[in-house]
């Protein structure tokens, strides 16, 4: 069977394990520098802050020396280095630090977020926390959250309506003048909103402890770690248009399908998102 058809039960766990093996050597490497010394910020673009940290660019550097090691015939797709083409049909999507404005802020949201799957999306996804221990996982055989604590599986929760909901994004400017109209009609809608949670919203999402995340100008590393892990836990992801989103843009991730409905309706209410 090629590795771009479904995932074969032995090809199923043979990428979870090399998942598993690129989020722990991601983990002391993070940690060696949250909330200390020697981040080396550095700022990624002009008339803007959008940061990267040495802890960044090692942490990627060792995921993709693991991935020459166990995995040489996948592509990889990064955010900070030259993306690498395989023979395989399977693409590896990897964050080093998602959410590195809350890691040099010191604030436990940010995450390692890692994907594999073919060209169509991901189908196998992890938001690891290395600080809090947390792990949350999505293939098409499971949904799990690992903690120090334990485990159990992950799934999201229904809701009622859009008054029933708690919605998250990262920044409460989101995107541009047209996207932030459309967001707020379904910000005023709903009964909680919270802003700059990062990645570990979808993780939350997935868990069934919150119902949206609405986020706008995402690359396709920054979703499909999420995307992989609220799909296998029962959630749905999409863009603002109700299509795939596996290549980031503008992102609606909900737990209950008919919540997402509803809040895709608002987001589309003036015809211009």
């Amino acid at each position: 069977m090629p590795e771009t058809a479904p995932l074969s039960s032995a090809l199923h766990d043979e990428l979870l394990r090399v998942a598993h093996l690129l989020a722990d050597a991601a983990r002391p490497i993070a940690l060696q520098y949250f909330r200390g010394a020697g981040q080396d910020i550095e700022n990624k673009l002009d008339g803007d802050f959008d940061p990267v940290t040495v802890a960044d660019r090692l942490i990627e550097r060792k995921m993709r020396e693991i991935l020459a090691q166990h995995r040489p015939q996948d592509s990889i797709l990064g955010e900070e280095f030259a993306a690498y083409e395989g023979t395989s049909g399977l693409t590896w999507v990897l964050d080093p630090i998602d959410g590195t404005r809350g890691f040099i802020s010191g604030t436990p949201t940010w995450g390692v977020l890692i994907a594999v799957g073919p060209e169509g999306g991901p189908l196998i996804g992890m938001i690891d926390q290395p600080f809090t221990g947390e792990r949350f996982i999505g293939t098409p055989k499971q949904a799990q959250w690992l903690h120090p604590s334990g485990e159990r599986a992950l799934g999201t929760r229904t809701c009622g309506g859009l008054q029933d909901a708690i919605l998250f994004t990262t920044f409460p400017e989101i995107g541009t003048q047209h996207e932030q109209a459309a967001f707020n009609r379904v910000r005023d809608r709903v009964k909680l909103t919270r802003y700059g949670i990062d990645c570990y919203a979808y993780g939350l999402l997935a868990a069934g402890q919150v119902d949206l995340v609405i986020e706008a100008g995402l690359n396709a590393y920054d979703i499909q770690g999420p995307l992989a892990v609220i799909e296998a836990a029962g959630g749905i992801v999409t863009d603002w248009h109700g299509e795939p989103a596996y290549n980031g843009g503008q992102v609606i991730a909900a737990g209950d399908p008919s919540l997402h409905a509803a809040a895709l309706t608002l987001l589309q209410a003036d015809g211009i998102v």
